[in-house]
């Protein structure tokens, strides 16, 4: 026993020992507390910095790979995630799936190759895995613990064996999963919100990066590819025959064909169903000769897609396609390919209701060492195809140095023509249409001649009139006809006044009716040439009718409210739709002179004739039978109630100065060899 001086001063010591513990236990708590806020703080820290590099190399980084590689860095040097690694999307069909970027960063981390190989084995992340779920919830997962049962697949598991946790982000670029992350450690790492936070930003980042790509990406592809086909355009196409002729010229024995395709019958499906029906027709052409072309013949290259796919067919515009064929042993296989074209489009195409069908003509160039540029290659495949054309259509045909003169013909022409319009060298020549029953002249057709010098013979219109439609000519050169034509029907309506007016009818294209101020130049030239109102007409043909039915109904209508006529010519050749008919306000039905030639001895022809004659009348309109050559013929027209008529019978077209003859004498000349 102590005293009890010693044993309070020994009780006291004790206290203060046990005071001196807690303060220290206390110091120590608080010095940890402070050094884990501290680090909390410079961890911290050091992501908001990590936030900062991330936003300035999105913006600064030339692709997605460099962004997503410094990403991953970043993140793996300034957390605990020791392992990173980048997944893309890739849509196939309506399904979306990953595919590893090849992208990886790791810190530390000696199992990393294992990892990377668990992966790497598996096509694609599996079914229901981290990454996978990820994609398919579009929400950031975080497992804090992947030593415990997670539900995930035993095949996810085993990719995951070495672990303690795993996190993953998805990377959104507009309003779809573009990328997933995926990080892992060996180290336990429990949810960290600010974090998460902090990866979602990242993640936007990525986003925003990706969708830029993406959209700089797609302006390029639509600036080399056709909108509609999706095929690649005139440039790519130039850009890829480049190559292969560059090739050829380094290894001749290594040739190629190009093959350019025109479709017969494309113009009248356009202008009988409309443009809709025609951009259709050529959507599943492009189906079809896609799938008779196989893979391994093509080039046109345009490299692969993402899903392995080579573009091996160009639309050049309209309705021409090119092809281009590498590495072929002799022509015979670019002969092949054609026929399996031709082949392909031999059944019809079901267009909105109607069975239509086209075929192609196909013009063949193969390489050579005559050729320096592409160009001369498309050319003279280009020739080859006018060629196939000439002769029937739905055919092909190789280019050989003989069509290089009808193509030098063809621009020759086309020269000559813009010539001819500036020279004033076209000439108008008038065919009377006669009343029946009197054979009165009641007005004349204007037809287009010319002379390309004063001492050489007329050119008829089916000479020159192909050439002057492909190169938009025909234009000015309708414009010109119709304005002379008016012209000189106000002189001949002043030198012969009648109490009904002579009329004079004029030929509208197709392109010249699609103007959209038609009605306007119209009613100009009939303001400024003085012609008597009521006694213009125009024809058109039943394509033209049938191209926009609207808006034929609407201009028709602003036609005939400025008291111009419109006739349809060469009725019953074409495609139009009765249901229709009666929505334009046409006054006159011309008969074609194939009906009228055969009347007198082919049942059928008559049948039509009369069946044009009954639905006109019903319809208030008048009917012009062309083509009238004989007595019988002129009879028979008569017997059907039919009006009027033109042909040979009653005069050939005449000249400005035969008109006057014939209308001062009122006698019919005689028959002339038959010219149009």
């Amino acid at each position: 026993m102590f005293p009890p001086d010693e044993e309070k001063l020994i009780e006291e010591v004790r206290k203060l020992k046990k005071r001196l513990a807690r303060e220290r236990a206390a110091r120590l708590e608080a010095e940890s507390i402070a050094e884990h806020g501290l680090r909390q703080l410079y961890e911290k820290k050091e992501q908001l910095q990590l936030l900062g590099a991330v936003a300035v190399a999105a913006n600064e980084s030339a692709t997605v790979d460099e962004l997503l590689q410094l990403t991953l860095n970043k993140i793996c040097a300034t957390s605990r995630w020791q392992l990173g690694h980048a997944y893309l999307v890739r849509q196939k069909g309506n399904e979306f799936h990953l595919i590893s970027s090849g992208i990886w960063s790791e810190i530390n981390c000696g199992w990393m190759e294992e990892f990377q190989l668990a992966t790497r084995v598996i096509e694609k992340p599996v079914m229901g895995g981290l990454p996978d779920r990820t994609l398919t919830m579009g929400e950031p997962i975080w497992v804090a613990d992947t030593t415990e049962d997670t539900g995930y697949p035993e095949s996810e598991m085993r990719r995951l064996e070495g672990t303690k946790s795993a996190f993953a982000i998805p990377v959104r670029a507009g309003d779809q999963v573009a990328a997933v992350l995926e990080f892992v450690s060996e180290q336990f790492i429990a949810l960290d919100e600010f974090f998460l936070q902090l990866m979602a930003q990242i993640a936007t980042q990525i986003g925003r990066l990706l969708d830029r790509k993406r959209a700089e990406s797609q302006l390029i592809h639509d600036a080399s590819h056709d909108s509609l086909t999706k095929l690649p355009n005139r440039a790519l196409f130039m850009d890829r025959l480049t190559r292969a002729l560059a090739r050829n010229k380094r290894i001749p024995h290594v040739s190629f064909a190009v093959l350019f395709i025109d479709l017969d019958r494309f113009k009248m499906v356009n202008d009988t169903l409309g443009h809709n029906a025609g951009d259709e027709l050529l959507i599943q052409v492009v189906a079809r000769i896609s799938a008779a072309l196989r893979h391994e013949e093509m080039i046109a290259r345009c490299g692969a897609d993402e899903e392995g796919n080579r573009e091996t067919l160009a639309r050049l515009g309209g309705d021409e396609f090119t092809v281009l064929l590498d590495e072929i042993r002799d022509p015979s296989q670019a002969l092949r390919v054609a026929d399996r074209i031709q082949k392909t489009l031999a059944d019809s195409f079901r267009l909105g209701g109607n069975d239509v069908s086209v075929c192609a003509s196909i013009g063949i160039a193969i390489s050579g060492t005559a050729y320096d540029t592409p160009s001369e290659i498309i050319r003279d495949a280009d020739l080859a195809m006018y060629r196939a054309k000439s002769l029937g259509g739905s055919r092909y045909v190789i280019y050989d140095e003989s069509m290089q003169a009808l193509g030098a013909s063809r621009l020759q022409m086309e020269t000559d023509l813009r010539s001819a319009l500036k020279n004033d060298e076209f000439v108008l020549h008038y065919q009377p249409i006669v009343e029946l029953k009197t054979s009165e002249i009641v007005g004349f057709e204007a037809l287009v001649r010319w002379r390309s010098r004063p001492d050489s013979e007329l050119i008829y219109p089916d000479q020159f009139i192909k050439i002057a439609e492909d190169s938009g000519l025909i234009v000015p050169i309708g414009a010109w006809v119709l304005r002379q034509a008016c012209s000189v029907m106000c002189t001949l309506q002043q030198e012969f006044p009648r109490e009904r007016p002579l009329t004079i009818n004029v030929n509208l294209s197709s392109r010249q009716f699609s103007q959209l101020d038609l009605v306007h130049q119209i009613g100009r030239v009939v303001s400024e040439t003085c012609i008597l109102p009521g006694t213009l007409g125009l024809e058109i043909t039943e394509s033209v009718t049938m191209d926009d039915t609207d808006r034929t109904a609407a201009v028709v209508a602003e036609l005939a409210s400025a008291g111009v006529h419109v006739s349809i010519d060469d009725f019953g050749t074409g495609f139009s739709s009765l249901s229709y008919l009666h929505r334009f306000p046409i006054h006159v039905l011309k008969i074609d002179r194939s009906f009228t030639g055969r009347i007198d001895f082919d049942a059928e022809s008559l049948a039509i004739v009369r069946t044009i004659a009954n639905l006109a009348r019903d319809l208030g309109m008048d009917v012009v039978a062309e083509g009238v050559e004989t007595k019988a013929q002129a009879a028979r027209l008569k017997s059907l109630d039919c009006k009027f008529g033109q042909g040979y019978f009653y005069s050939p077209p005449l000249d400005e100065t035969s008109v006057r003859r014939l209308l001062h004498s009122q006698e019919m000349p005689m028959p002339h060899p038959r010219a149009r």
